[in-house]
């Protein structure tokens, strides 16, 4: 009897052909997901006048992140050792992958809206909708640092206006798997006119499951471990960066002790 022996090469390219078919497949029931959610999100919305905002991102969008998760076959635990905060806190976490922002949205953080990049709008259109739905703050790259300077300005007179929380990342740069990027100023410039408190956010995803900030989702646990309120009441400007060096400083070690527990 004659074996034959099969070309490794032949099996490799296989392989990635599967791997890119079940990453089309994903992306295309995500998007078809998020497209159907988004325009029954709209007629809530209309009927409404739009002035459910909590409603549309903890009610509608948040399950639909959490059902997204699930066709990947993403779960995440949240680690905490008190409640959330009910009054107006400043929510900010390490952001180095594309599952963050489905995460994120699933976590159902109190009365927050999100800072999200503007490319989103356009790259991701139902993201775009939905986004626009739960009154998240598009910001622009940092080479229009006046652009950013209103958008900042604006977020800032809204949520003094509603109270609201608020979520963003302070990597300055797109992070990478494994790396917390410096951190930029504006999450705390916004905590320290506030006087809102800090919740960070630790998000350990585990780097065989970990896409970076392609869609190729691979099934698994994430653990998010969500820190005490740092107070900001003490806080002025003239300390700005030795706060934000502080909070990056706090983040490595969190990353540190984390990566040692998985």
């Amino acid at each position: 009897m004659t074996t034959v022996k099969k070309d490794p090469r032949v099996i490799g390219s296989l392989g990635r052909i599967q791997k890119r078919c079940r990453t089309a497949l994903l992306y295309l029931i995500g998007m078809t997901l998020m497209f159907v959610g988004g325009l029954l999100t709209v007629a809530i919305a209309i009927v409404t006048l739009f002035q459910a905002r909590r409603f549309y991102a903890e009610v509608m969008i948040a399950p639909l992140a959490q059902l997204a998760l699930w066709i990947v076959g993403i779960r995440f635990v949240v680690h905490q050792d008190q409640p959330l905060p009910k009054t107006q806190t400043v929510f900010i976490a390490n952001h180095g992958s594309t599952i963050d922002i489905f995460l994120l949205a699933a976590m159902r953080l109190p009365n927050a809206r999100f800072f999200l990049s503007g490319f989103l709008r356009t790259r991701l259109p139902p993201i775009g909708l939905l986004g626009y739905l739960a009154g998240v703050f598009w910001t622009v790259p940092q080479s229009f640092p006046e652009r950013r300077v209103k958008i900042f300005e604006r977020a800032e007179r809204v949520l003094r206006q509603t109270g609201e929380s608020v979520f963003l990342s302070p990597e300055g740069n797109i992070g990478q798997m494994g790396i917390i990027s410096p951190f930029n100023k504006g999450a705390f410039h916004l905590a320290t006119n506030l006087a809102a408190p800090i919740v960070p956010i630790y998000i350990a995803i585990p780097r065989e499951m970990d896409p970076g900030w392609s869609y190729n989702f691979r099934p698994g646990v994430v653990d998010v471990y969500i820190q005490s309120p740092v107070s900001t009441e003490e806080w002025t400007l003239d300390d700005l960066d030795s706060n934000r060096d502080k909070m990056h400083d706090y983040f490595l070690e969190l990353q540190s002790r984390y990566q040692d527990e998985q």
